[in-house]
């Protein structure tokens, strides 16, 4: 189900649904770029599981608007809006890719909320991962160098097309380079079956050109307290990840306190997704 929500500040936030609706809640940031549809690709098994999964578009994807200059923390007001307009006391968040950071941010944000964090190949602090050579994400440089937010959006326009057109193509200027087991899951048409519109870019490339200014080296994980996250965490990253290096893995799970850290030498970016609903049990299982 896909609904809109009208913000204080005069903003429309999309989100989405799956699973189980009686389920426990689990609100989930997408990757960049990505949309609220990205939990659909799980809906199966955490309908299975008694999860609940919430999809939200960060602004400037799918049915969310534009907000320029917003930083990761900006963010946890629409998740907390919609945890509100949903009547969730508690919930749990889990974080994909770039979507690592904001569910740590809002963790920090509602200490009393949160019940746990799940961040599955996310990014960590870039101010620290772009001095680090194991763990620099060359792909975003480009974007990271734009000298404003027009600049990074023509960047955007040039890996991805207008509106996403060149995302699961062979691309010289893509941002990202795909292993063995992630070039699998993307040729499995049950997979691209998932979001056949490309919802993330159904306003063009300036929500993934936010994203990237958001979390670029400038201002990393600035935005929110990481001792702010009290609850139990789990990292769980592919060994074969060519996109978000598994460097990033490692330094989240010595910054943020109660968390767990589990590799998979068998996954990539794309494909360690099919273990999250393993962990999502076991993090209900912690709290």
């Amino acid at each position: 189900m896909n609904y809109q929500l009208n913000t204080d500040d005069h903003r429309v936030v999309g989100f989405a649904e799956f699973g189980d609706p009686s389920g426990t809640p689990v609100i989930t940031c997408h990757g960049g770029p990505g949309s609220r549809l990205s939990p659909k690709r799980n809906a199966k098994e955490a309908a299975a599981a008694g999860f609940r999964l919430i999809g939200i578009d960060r602004p400037g994807y799918g049915e969310s608007s534009p907000l320029p200059g917003r930083s990761i923390a900006d963010w946890t007001n629409d998740a907390l809006a919609v945890a509100d307009y949903l009547e969730l006391k508690n919930f749990f968040v889990e974080g994909t890719s770039t979507g690592g950071s904001y569910s740590l941010a809002t963790a920090s944000a509602a200490p009393d909320r949160v019940l746990g964090v799940l961040v599955c190949c996310g990014m960590t602090d870039m101010s620290w991962a772009n001095e680090v050579a194991e763990a620099r994400m060359e792909g975003a440089l480009a974007i990271w160098q734009s000298a404003d937010r027009d600049a990074a959006i023509a960047v955007a326009i040039e890996q991805f097309g207008q509106h996403g057109e060149k995302r699961f193509i062979p691309n010289p200027d893509a941002p990202f380079r795909l292993s063995p087991p992630d070039i699998e899951v993307v040729r499995d048409p049950a997979y691209l079956n998932l979001d056949p519109e490309n919802t993330p870019f159904k306003q063009g490339v300036v929500g993934y050109a936010d994203d990237r200014i958001a979390d670029g080296p400038a201002n990393g994980w600035s935005s929110f307290d990481v001792a702010g996250v009290i609850c139990p965490v789990i990292v769980i990253h592919g060994e074969q990840d060519w996109v978000v290096p598994v460097a990033h893995a490692h330094h989240t799970a010595s910054i943020v306190g109660n968390s767990e850290l589990k590799t998979f030498p068998q996954h990539g970016h794309l494909s360690i997704g099919s273990e999250s609903i393993n962990a999502l049990n076991e993090l209900r299982e912690k709290s």
